[in-house]
């Protein structure tokens, strides 16, 4: 497969001075002797295409880290754009075709910049996030292809002093002196891109946190307190709580600002009143001094800003809105006058969409928003409909069709599209305006549809003609982009048979293109990958669970095997049906996979993500334990050899599973989990920290019962092999909340050890740090499950 790279170094002009984010320009780093070598089994993901529909940018790890590359798509010639180590996050070729921006993440981190790069290569430049502990994430192109939207994290100086580096804001929620110890003596090298913990004593994030007091010369931590036990109170039951949702769809002048903040307890849908997102001196989103959007109660927090900025740094960058205490902040479409913005925000569970008018950033319209894919809908070509993908008041998000006045204001709203079992997970649009591709989530697989939409709504046109119905070669579908003018499409896919990859559909035949792996270079010859076949366990509380069980290559049907119970993050995430190298390493090793869907994750419905609410998350730990006897009483697992493990969120259910129940797993592997909610609270991002809030507790107001869910209560009821997996550079849930669980069941006298991977973050993204998790987290396991 032929790779080039670009040209000789060059340089931008200068912007003007500023208060947004300034330009900063690079030298080129497309020369051959950066070019990585082709490997054989590689993901590429991620694409986005020129004005031609010919060309793809789009993210590769074919030289071990996702990089920037762009090339044909039925052509084999790919270019590497950019060659730094710092893996690549986002893509957006813009709409002129003279610049291709991405997202990445220095180090591995969870701080992120947005950069631009000519297509060949040169006037590579940072438009944000330069600033030293900055971070800015990537927003949409204006339609002429003459500015980007982009949203910047306020930076600031952490206090203290020594060798610690510095953090966006972390008023309220989040502070930054939680984790503050440095490495003690004891840290050894593996492999050279690990740590291996050698000392019960690392880091400064005990219990000494709950009390609101820190000792900065603190040595051996206090004893925890033990006057509230973890699980739920005996005179409580674990609910698995309906949705808030509204039982219709209420209008403009039925939504208080109040309902618009992120305070409300509701999902209704219309127009914030009459003080808009970021106008100075009201209530709305961003003004200083008001309560911001994600703050519960009006707590201060990190603030978010959203710029349109010239990548050529000609013109100044303009504001586009501005929120203090803010979860999330991104620009997804602006209208083709210029004159509205689409702006999604808000915290987990509880996204809006606002309609900014650009000349005063008033909010004129808000609606609620399904979680998941950023990017929930787009401006018609006149301006005068928004689409949008909502679960407003719904189960499951639908396809909704919002009726603008010149002024942006809501006249009429109708749902355009929708499935009665199924949410629609992706939405796309072709360039005209006029056609909308959806994807669909139908138990876990993608089901794709392109329909024809009328240039206005609110008649019922939109619901005139069925949507056309588009064959997959594989089961999910993970990002859609139209390809030029024509009827064609550039999908990611992703399935259990194959890595990820970009097909290009035309003419109704699905072709993969010629530099995505083969489906044949998924793994080594001689062990094909596992297809998994679904499950439906049922909770003890009655709710209906699901997940895919993968068996191990071998194995009779009826003969129990050691089983891996796997745990996803979130905890909205949702288990599919896609290859996974790690589960592919535990198979290899003659050890069954069982891959739940416990309360709380997506793809189920609003009542089911909601259900973990609350004292609902005892409930969510129980379904931890019922998949597990599902799988045994369906004669699948062993009962004798039962192993827990998960990333994330899912890293938490391993740890408060160990503690929980303490006689059913042999070990346990938990990787960047969080093990103390008061801890978690106070190292993490402001704007984590603010949108966690809603899905697990208020740390101030909810104090009593995180403490009792927090697997540092009960983790003298610790009683098997333990192992913490984290990334050195993880700001989402600090290396601490590993440590601290690790250190703990030490002084208990129960084995445990720490893996932190070097120039990662919250999620491992370079090749030979996945190789190293993988393989440790196999070994580990094999191990104690085969005593």
């Amino acid at each position: 497969m032929p790779i080039t790279a670009g040209p000789v170094p060059a340089t931008a002009d200068p912007a003007p001075p500023s208060t947004g984010p300034a330009l900063v320009p690079l030298p080129d780093t497309a020369g051959p002797r950066d070019t990585p070598q082709r490997l054989t089994s590689h993901g590429c993901w991620y694409p986005s295409v020129d004005p031609s529909g010919r060309f793809v940018a789009f993210i590769c790890d074919r030289g071990g880290v996702p990089q920037l590359w762009t090339g044909p798509v039925d052509g084999h010639e790919v270019h590497l754009l950019d060659s730094d180590p710092h893996p690549v996050k986002e893509v957006a070729w813009s709409p002129d075709g003279r610049w291709i921006a991405y997202t990445t993440a220095p180090g591995g981190g969870e701080h992120t910049r947005v950069l631009c790069v000519r297509p060949d290569g040169t006037g590579r430049r940072i438009l944000a996030g330069a600033e030293p502990g900055g971070s800015a994430h990537l927003g949409c192109w204006q339609h002429d292809g003459s500015a980007l939207a982009v949203t910047v994290a306020e930076p600031v100086v952490a206090r203290g002093t020594g060798d610690r580096e510095e953090a966006p804001a972390r008023e309220g929620l989040a502070d930054p002196g939680t984790y503050a110890a440095p490495r003690a003596a004891g840290w050894a090298s593996r492999g050279g891109r690990a740590v291996l913990l050698g000392s019960p004593r690392h880091g400064d994030a005990g219990p000494a946190a709950h009390s609101g007091e820190r000792d900065e010369g603190a040595g051996t931590p206090e004893p925890l307190r033990q006057d509230v036990p973890f699980g739920p109170p005996r005179h409580e039951i674990p609910r698995a709580g309906p949705s808030h949702a509204l039982d219709t769809v209420p209008t403009a002048s039925t939504l208080t600002d109040a309902e618009t903040d992120g305070t409300t307890t509701g999902r209704g849908a219309g127009a914030p009143g009459p003080h808009g997102a970021g106008a100075p001196g009201t209530h709305g989103a961003g003004a200083p001094g008001t309560h911001g959007a994600g703050a519960p109660d009006g707590t201060a927090g990190g603030g978010l800003a959203a710029y349109l900025v010239d990548p050529e740094g000609v013109a100044a960058p303009t504001l586009l809105a501005v929120e203090r205490a803010a979860a999330t902040l991104r620009v997804c479409d602006l209208s083709q006058d210029g004159r509205l913005a689409l702006v999604r925000r808000g915290p987990r569970g509880r996204r809006e969409a606002l309609v900014v008018r650009t000349a005063d950033l008033r909010t004129t319209y808000a609606l609620p928003v399904a979680d998941g894919d950023p990017w929930i809908g787009r401006f018609s070509p006149d301006g005068r409909t928004l689409w949008l993908r909502s679960d407003a008041a719904r189960e499951f998000a639908a396809l909704f069709a919002v009726r603008l006045s010149a002024e942006g204001e809501r006249r009429a709203l109708v749902v355009a599209a929708e499935r009665a079992d199924c949410g629609l997970e992706l939405l796309a649009f072709g360039r005209d305006g006029h056609t909308a591709i959806l994807a669909w989530n139908v138990r876990g697989a993608s089901e794709l549809e392109v329909l024809a939409v009328p240039p206005a709504a609110g008649t019922g046109d939109a619901l005139a003609r069925p949507p056309r119905a588009v064959p997959l070669p594989h089961e999910v579908v993970t990002r859609i982009v139209p390809a030029g003018d024509r009827a064609a499409l550039v999908l990611a896919l992703s399935g259990s048979q194959r890595r990820p990859g970009v097909w290009w559909l035309a003419d109704g035949a699905a072709l993969r293109t010629p530099w995505s792996s083969r489906d044949e270079d998924a793994v080594p010859p001689g062990r094909p990958p596992v297809r998994p076949v679904p499950v439906r366990p049922t909770a003890r509380d009655g709710l209906s669970l699901s997940g895919w069980y993968y068996r191990a290559p071998g194995r009779g049907p009826g003969e129990p095997a050691p089983c891996v119970i796997h745990l996803h993050g979130g905890p909205e995430e949702q288990e599919r049906p896609v290859f996974n190298p790690l589960y592919h390493e535990l198979l290899g090793r003659g050890l069954d996979v069982f891959a739940p869907d416990v309360r709380g994750s997506s793809g189920h419905g609003r009542s089911f993500v909601d259900a973990d609410l609350g004292t609902g998350r005892f409930a969510a730990i129980q379904d931890v334990a019922d998949c597990a006897a599902h799988a045994v009483v369906a004669r699948l697992a062993d009962p004798r050899r039962l192993a827990v493990m998960g990333r994330s969120y899912g890293g938490y259910l391993v740890m408060a599973s160990l503690v929980g129940h303490p006689d059913l797993f042999r070990t346990g592997v938990a990787t960047c989990g969080m093990s103390d909610f008061a801890t978690f609270y106070a190292g993490t991002e402001p704007w984590i920290a603010e949108s966690a809030a809603h899905k697990y507790g208020h740390p101030e107001h909810d104090r009593e019962l995180l403490r009792a869910l927090s697997p540092m209560t009960g983790v003298d009821a610790l009683r098997v092999p333990f192992l913490a997996v984290h990334g050195e550079h993880d700001t989402n849930v600090p290396p601490g909340e590993s440590e601290q669980f690790v250190r703990a069941a030490r002084e208990r006298g129960v084995p445990a050890e720490l893996l932190t991977l070097r120039n990662e973050g919250h999620d491992f993204l370079r090749a030979d740090s996945r190789r190293i998790y993988r393989r440790a987290a196999a070994d580990w396991i094999e191990r104690h499950l085969a005593r």
